[in-house]
């Protein structure tokens, strides 16, 4: 799929070969002139589209590549570890990513009427080509972006414009569970709300269920259809990855980080920690950091 001349122009405009997101509103975008290193964060739901170069998105051993004229969508929050693959001073990576709002999601579903689609049993992240008039609605959106006054008024019937397009494209059905209160997606969501606001404490399965009000036996089932993993592995996902950001930002001992995420062994922290990222924890804080300053 083609991305217009423009449309790559604007995003490298608002985001002048910088490594990281730069926001304008309600809009993400992102520039680098060099591959990165693999980052794990927290993805709240977002669609993505990719103007130029190419990305790669990790969810437990599930990988998601997507190019130049392709956009991921992200539908409830999951911990990924990403990376730009393709990028080069000649064609850096430029990026565009948009929060997707179930509120939006849901009006949009109460005006469309009753739908053909049917949800279906994938997880909560998938890639597509992105379609002509997904693509023109983002450049359309961009050229706001002249204007702060313009963004401001005419900007949301843009980007509620975008959600349709996306409610109606290649992952209809993925994108309308946001907005529906019973959906399978929506029930996952609760419980990883729930256990992200205890990710340092002992995780009891059975008292995750009872408190989104299904059977454990129901709630490992959804759970893992949605995030391609238990409610246990997301967890120990989320400590870990919370666990590299403050040895990346913060530094401190080891041991003492570890335990700030719920590890009370630090042989096992160090274990865990290698067994996902590579390298012992110290070691790969110190690699990190180094990749930080080339990039810099």
């Amino acid at each position: 799929m083609d991305v217009p001349a423009e449309l790559r122009d604007r995003i490298h405009r608002l985001a002048v070969d910088r490594p990281q997101p730069v926001r304008e509103g309600e809009i993400i975008v992102a520039a680098t002139d060099q591959a990165t290193a693999p980052m794990g964060t927290v993805t709240e739901p977002v669609f993505a589209l990719v103007a130029q170069g190419a990305k790669r998105s990790v969810l437990g051993d599930h990988l998601f590549d997507y190019h130049a004229g392709e956009y991921l969508v992200v539908t409830v929050d999951l911990p990924l570890v990403g990376q730009v693959t393709q990028a080069s001073p000649a064609e850096p990576f430029l990026g565009f990513g948009l929060p997707l709002e179930a509120n939006t999601i849901a009006q949009l579903l109460l005006e469309a009427g009753p739908s053909r689609s049917t949800p279906g049993d994938d997880m909560a992240i998938a890639v597509s080509p992105a379609p002509p008039d997904l693509l023109d609605a983002v450049l359309r959106l961009l050229r706001l972006t002249d204007s702060p006054e313009d963004l401001r008024v005419l900007g949301p019937a843009v980007r509620r414009e975008i959600h349709w397009r996306l409610m109606t494209g290649p992952q209809a059905s993925l994108v309308r569970q946001i907005g529906l209160a019973d959906s399978r997606l929506t029930t996952v969501a609760h419980a990883i709300r729930w256990i992200q606001r205890r990710f340092d404490q002992v995780l009891r399965v059975d008292d995750l269920a009872a408190a989104i009000g299904l059977s454990v036996s129901t709630l490992n089932r959804n759970f893992r259809a949605v995030t391609a993993m238990s409610p246990v592995q997301y967890q120990k996902h989320l400590r870990l990855q919370q666990a590299r950001l403050r040895l990346l930002t913060a530094g401190g001992e080891v041991a003492a980080v570890g335990h700030s995420v719920g590890y009370d062994s630090a042989s096992q922290f160090s274990r865990e920690y290698r067994r996902m990222f590579g390298a012992p924890p110290g070691q790969d804080a110190a690699r990190l950091r180094g990749l930080a300053t080339v990039i810099e």
